[in-house]
């Protein structure tokens, strides 16, 4: 395996990481305030037909992101209302949000486009392009001239045109997004507040702040980054929209979640792992290891593999928030 094909791994694993990791902070949000939100596929997968449906309607991807993210909020509120106000069990709430985005995507997709579930291919405004950073052809164009005169070329120059440059605008907002997660939640009186209701509501409540109003806040910052993660795989991604095409990504991304311990950063590199694996997957068919073939199905599902493991509790004990799970009942 040459360098250049390191770096098209890598390249490779940012990209499929990036829906998992707006998932999963999405996730790591809701959960913090104590509202569970297995619904995270649901929601990116509206999210994800809205911003196609749009997009190719308008030609305009910025109105399907825009479509995407209201569509995905519109379905967290649902969540929200069920699970905070009326009480509900949250985790029949999220089935309940899946089982809505999966057949209304296929019913609308079909009313609106009559093929068969998706929409149109997208092309020109009406998806996301990469974005070059400045110098990135030069060096790109450096790098294959230095291989076609059989000169070692600078491993820096391609990890910066192949693997930092390069990608759509949503990869970004995604990597940032986990610093601004983490200052958001460990640094400001919101963050603190919001960890404290997934604690100790009753304790917040006390302190004259309303519990209802964070959870409600944080349910909403969830069906905002559940947007972004279905918006990216429709017009960033992919090209446009199909059924089904979250895939399960939902379910990693709260496999992460917990894999992460409920942590940013930690986020961050359960996401890449999981976006690693895949990665592997569809860069090679089968792999040679110690003189056996591993077949293709077993790297396909190596992935879901792994998210069966961490939901099994075998890797590392983690400790959810105390109050996750439970709708809270003012004293009176």
């Amino acid at each position: 395996m040459d360098l250049l094909t390191v770096f098209q791994i890598l390249d490779s694993t940012i990209r499929l990481a990036t829906p998992l990791l707006l998932a999963c902070l999405a996730g790591l949000f809701s959960e913090r305030a104590g509202v569970f939100d297995i619904g995270l596929e649901g929601k990116m997968l509206i999210a994800a037909f809205f911003s196609a449906a749009i997009a190719y309607t308008t030609g305009n991807v910025w109105l399907g992101l825009l479509a995407g993210v209201a569509a995905s909020m519109v379905f967290a509120l649902i969540h929200a209302i069920a699970s905070i106000t009326f009480r509900g069990d949250q985790l029949i709430s999220g089935v309940a949000i899946n089982f809505l985005a999966a057949g209304l995507t296929v019913l609308i997709a079909q009313d609106w486009f009559a093929q068969g579930g998706r929409t149109p291919s997208l092309s020109g405004d009406g998806r996301f392009e990469p974005i070059t950073f400045p110098g990135a052809d030069e060096l790109r164009s450096g790098f294959r001239q230095a291989r076609a005169d059989d000169l070692e070329p600078s491993g820096l120059s391609a990890l910066y045109w192949d693997v930092i440059s390069g990608h759509t605008i949503l990869v970004y907002v995604a990597i940032l997004a986990v610093p601004l997660t983490w200052w958001i939640l460990f640094r400001t009186r919101f963050g603190l507040r919001l960890r404290a209701v997934g604690e100790n509501p009753g304790a917040v409540d006390t302190a004259g702040i309303s519990v209802v109003r964070l959870r409600y806040a944080a349910v909403l910052i969830c069906g905002l980054l559940t947007g972004l993660a279905g918006a990216y795989l429709a017009t960033g991604f992919n090209a446009g929209f199909t059924k089904d095409m979250t895939a399960g990504r939902g379910f990693i991304a709260l496999a992460a979640l917990i894999f992460a311990k409920w942590r940013p950063f930690y986020a961050l590199g359960a996401c890449l792992l999981f976006g690693l694996l895949q990665a592997v997957e569809g860069r090679f068919q089968s792999i040679g290891l110690f003189g056996f073939e591993i077949p293709s199905q077993f790297m396909q599902a190596l992935p879901y593999i792994l998210t069966v493991v961490i939901l099994a509790g075998f890797v590392g004990k983690a400790i959810p928030p105390r109050a996750g799970g439970a709708p809270y009942v003012k004293e009176r």
